[in-house]
């Protein structure tokens, strides 16, 4: 059974940067894409990040653009969520995500990890 573990998350400060990390229990190189979702209380999910994992082409959602990065390592199986200048807009629940193919369009999420809170308060 595919396992994702996130791990990374905590509390920080405005401004500040936390580094999340998602391992897989299997070869990520299986996979079509990855990425990290994230919910906000009382909220549904919303994307935030797509990595492909062939080419490592890479998508965010407007407001996360020039502050996240997302990268893998196949040889780690694991992808990173790298962000910085966090506000407190950015608390949520991180989770990550894993497509086995390319479903044309948004990720569908075959494979969830558990979660990791990320709060950004002073």
């Amino acid at each position: 059974q595919v396992q994702l573990v996130e791990s990374g998350g905590g509390l920080v400060q405005p401004g500040g940067s936390l580094r999340l990390s998602c391992a897989a229990s299997g070869d990520i190189s299986n996979y079509f894409a990855m990425g990290w979702f994230r919910q906000f209380p009382g909220k549904g999910r919303e994307g935030v990040s797509v990595i492909s994992i062939r080419d490592g082409e890479t998508y965010y959602i407007d407001p996360v653009k020039g502050r996240f990065t997302i990268s893998r390592d196949i040889a780690k199986n694991t992808i990173y969520l790298q962000m910085n200048n966090l506000s407190p807009e950015d608390t949520a629940v991180y989770y990550c995500a894993a497509d086995r193919e390319d479903y044309r369009g948004p990720m569908r999420g075959d494979y969830w990890g558990q979660g990791t809170q990320v709060t950004v308060s002073s």
